[in-house]
């Protein structure tokens, strides 16, 4: 089994201070990477800010004998992550991994959500992937390599009560991601998703205690160092990992029906007719960009 090694690779890891990006940063360093520890240091829905949290993580790492630099920068600003991009430049000569993990919560039920607590976690998690991705990536493409890790959520894949603006953003970035894998493939630039089940500071009301207990950062740590790594060459994957569980979640579109010869168009009651074949799952495909659905008109189109 060949060794997954990161000597000369720089990371970015955002939100590194604690949890999983901790985890993340530190084992980049012990497999030889040079690591930017991003961490706002604020409380778990956003609020203050603190060096501690980056330092600590920092001088943990200098100890164990490897290369690591704080930032302090938002992720939520165009001219925050331009810094953090600035920071592993200036310190290391270049950027070879992202990990987007700095996240807030502000849970509320939908009607009662404002937009406030909408937008400072959609700026978190959404526009702060864009605002630390887009000049990373570009240091990637001008090299001819890039790693990039989006973090997603099950209450975005699947729905979670009271975290409606979370699971927003959490989707988003899977649409982010799809056009990245596009963008980044002639540059051998992959861009890939881990879903994390981990004890952290933003489930630990929302895993069950004797859950909770369980789920060490660790287990999802080693899926996404192999995300990060150049032994992974896959593109657009979504990984759910989860106490030593690992699996594929993917979009994928049922065979549907074909109700029309693309002139007539049909009635409502032809859709109602056909609801169980419209909504049917059995036999799915995955398509990895737009123009590969147009093939199912195929049909129709002749």
């Amino acid at each position: 089994m060949a060794k997954i090694d990161f000597t000369g690779r720089v990371a970015i890891v955002t939100g590194s201070g604690a949890g999983l990006g901790k985890c993340y940063a530190l084992e980049l360093a012990k497999r030889g990477a040079k690591v930017v520890v991003n961490d706002l240091g604020g409380s778990r829905d956003g609020m203050g800010s603190s060096d501690a949290a980056a330092n600590k993580v920092v001088d943990e790492i200098k100890a164990l004998g490897g290369e690591a630099v704080p930032n302090y920068d938002n992720v939520a600003t165009v001219a925050g992550g331009a810094n953090i991009v600035k920071t592993a430049v200036d310190a290391f000569g270049k950027v070879d991994i992202v990990i987007n993990n700095a996240g807030i919560l502000r849970d509320k039920s939908f009607t009662k959500m404002e937009e406030e607590n909408w937008d400072g976690v959609m700026n978190v998690h959404l526009k702060g992937a864009y605002c630390v991705t887009r000049p990373a990536f570009e240091v990637m493409r001008a090299n001819g390599y890039g790693r990039v890790v989006m973090t997603t959520s099950g209450a975005g894949l699947f729905g979670n009560f009271g975290q409606s603006n979370y699971a927003a953003a959490k989707m988003g970035l899977i649409g982010l991601t799809n056009v990245l894998k596009i963008e980044g493939e002639k540059y051998n630039v992959k861009t890939n998703v881990i879903v994390p089940v981990a004890a952290s500071r933003l489930t630990e009301d929302v895993l069950p205690p004797e859950f909770f207990e369980k789920m060490k950062p660790d287990f999802v740590t080693s899926a996404v160092l192999y995300l990060c790594s150049e032994q992974c060459t896959d593109n657009g994957m979504i990984i759910n990992a989860a106490l030593g569980y690992y699996s594929r979640s993917a979009v994928v579109t049922g065979p549907g029906a074909i109700l029309s010869d693309g002139k007539r168009v049909p009635t409502p009651e032809e859709v109602m007719e056909s609801w169980n074949k419209i909504t049917s799952l059995e036999n799915p495909k995955y398509f990895g960009m737009l123009p590969e659905m147009f093939g199912v008109l195929g049909p129709v189109l002749q």
